[in-house]
């Protein structure tokens, strides 16, 4: 079906665009928009006249607009039915083959990567980090610990958080794995355990075993942290590493209680366990006042945690951080030296900018991004899948659903490969299980368009019907291999 979008809404979307000159202006912003998804590719805008009124501007100046987006080729006209989006490339000129198989066709959804696009007003922080990246050429560049001006804004942030932090203790990474695999190098080795949990992020396992470090798992229940047998766990095997992510866990969606932190905190300490503790999500409160709780390492001041600017900002800026206690920063910079000599120079210069300037608003239209897509999720599953279970967020990126059991006794790992076929990618359960299981639940995000989420549920209704009947058959994706799950 053909999309199109009315000059109200349009209107609504760009804003108070740049106005010097105005045509300009508005061709970024709609630019923009169409970059990060918000207007769909292949989407009709309204007509010139239509867009004129609802802006309140010349027609010359929406006429100049819709020429420089062709000449861009963002949009294209059509004789006789107005002008598209497009994007320069196509529309899979985002879509790396790691991820998308090259045969995957048109109109499949993916559910599998839960990070969203860019906020509005990333294209200018850029614009301005260029602007100023000529005052950094005349160095050579290597910040293995980060460039001074970011760890600083990065330190302020856990200061405002209150865990006082100094620019000393951070040491700026290509994004969150790459900050894990710096610390299970430096303090896991051959004869050190790691303890993770069961659900968890499935790339943060191979990145804290690094070092080599032994992978032991600790079932996280649906409703919680069970701290009776988390001790016991820490007790009978003394990892020298635990993860913990209690702040919007991925993929539960969980938090811990300020009390459950302080107790986790203690059990660590008794036991000579370091916590990692993941806090990648913990800028993502959708429901307030239900928020992230205090930070864990205000509990426990041996942890080292781990941020990133990919889930709450954007995945493409690729930079994440390292708070470590101080006794520990000389040995985790070296550790990172052995696997490179540091970020990229403009996007630390971008990130930098952000923190010291709006950071608050940017993020605050994320959430509302997130909030809206995680509302029209949720509705549609109540409307179409009405008995599968699930906890409502208040915040992060998933939902992490409990599927029926059915009498063909199938779960998400035959869902995920009958969806494919129905035009939606998903990650099953297992996916998220470093020890095995977890087939009756599937991750969903909700980090694309509420449109798409809404659309990809009735697909997934569609092949969950198949499956559940028991009609499913055994053959492989259609893609032919799996995708790969980054976020």
């Amino acid at each position: 079906m053909e999309q199109s979008i009315s000059a109200a809404r349009l209107a609504e979307l760009v804003g108070t665009f740049d106005r010097s000159p105005a045509y300009a202006g508005l061709a970024e912003a709609v630019r923009e928009l169409i970059g990060d998804g918000r207007i769909g590719y292949g989407t009709r805008l309204p007509s010139e006249r239509d867009l004129t009124d609802a802006l309140g501007v010349s027609r010359t100046t929406v006429t100049r607009a819709y020429a420089v987006l062709r000449d861009s080729a963002f949009a294209e006209a059509r004789q006789g039915s107005g002008t598209y989006t497009r994007l320069p490339g196509g529309r899979t000129r985002a879509l790396d083959r790691a991820l998308w198989p090259s045969d995957v066709g048109r109109g499949v959804i993916d559910l599998v990567c839960a990070a969203a696009t860019a906020p509005p007003g990333m294209a200018a922080l850029y614009a301005e980090a260029a602007a100023e990246l000529p005052a950094h050429l005349g160095g050579h560049g290597y910040f293995p610990a980060g460039m001074p001006a970011l760890q600083e804004a990065i330190a302020a942030t856990y200061d405002a958080r209150g865990l006082a932090t100094g620019p000393d203790q951070i040491i700026v990474t290509a994004g969150a794995l790459a900050a894990s695999a710096v610390i299970g190098s430096a303090l896991a080795g051959t004869r050190d355990k790691v303890l993770m949990e069961s659900p968890t992020y499935p790339n943060a396992v191979q990145a804290l075993r690094a070092g080599g470090g032994r992978l032991v798992t600790i079932t996280l229940d649906p409703t919680g942290w069970d701290l009776d047998a988390v001790g016991a766990t820490v007790a009978r095997h003394r990892p020298r590493l635990v993860h913990v992510m209690p702040d919007f866990h991925n993929p539960t969606g969980l938090v811990m209680a300020d009390d459950d932190r302080a107790a986790y905190a203690g059990l660590l300490e008794r036991y000579g366990s370091v916590a990692v503790v993941d806090e990648a999500h913990h800028a993502l409160s959708l429901d307030p006042p239900h928020v992230a709780g205090r930070p864990f390492a205000s509990y426990a001041p041996d942890a080292v945690c781990v941020g990133s600017a990919s889930k709450s900002v954007w995945g493409g800026m690729r930079l994440g951080w390292i708070r470590a206690p101080r006794p520990l920063v000389d040995q985790l910079t070296r550790a990172r030296v052995g696997l490179d000599l540091g970020a990229p120079v403009l996007e630390q210069v971008v990130l930098t900018r952000l923190l010291t300037g709006d950071a608050d608003a940017v993020l605050a239209l994320q959430r509302d991004r997130l909030r809206e897509q995680r509302d029209a999720l949720v509705g549609a599953l109540a409307a179409r899948l009405p008995d599968w279970r699930f906890r409502m967020p208040a915040g992060g990126m998933a939902l992490w659903c409990h599927l029926p059991t059915t009498a063909s006794g199938a779960g998400a790992t035959a869902l995920s490969l009958e969806a494919e076929r129905h035009g939606v990618l998903l990650a099953p359960g297992p996916s998220f299980a470093p020890a095995g299981g977890l087939d009756r639940y599937v991750r969903l995000p909700y980090a694309i368009a509420a449109d798409q989420l809404v659309t990809a549920v009735d697909r997934i209704a569609a092949a969950w019907a198949v499956v559940s009947s028991g009609r499913a058959g055994s053959r492989a994706p259609v893609s032919g291999s799996d995708p790969v799950l980054v976020a």
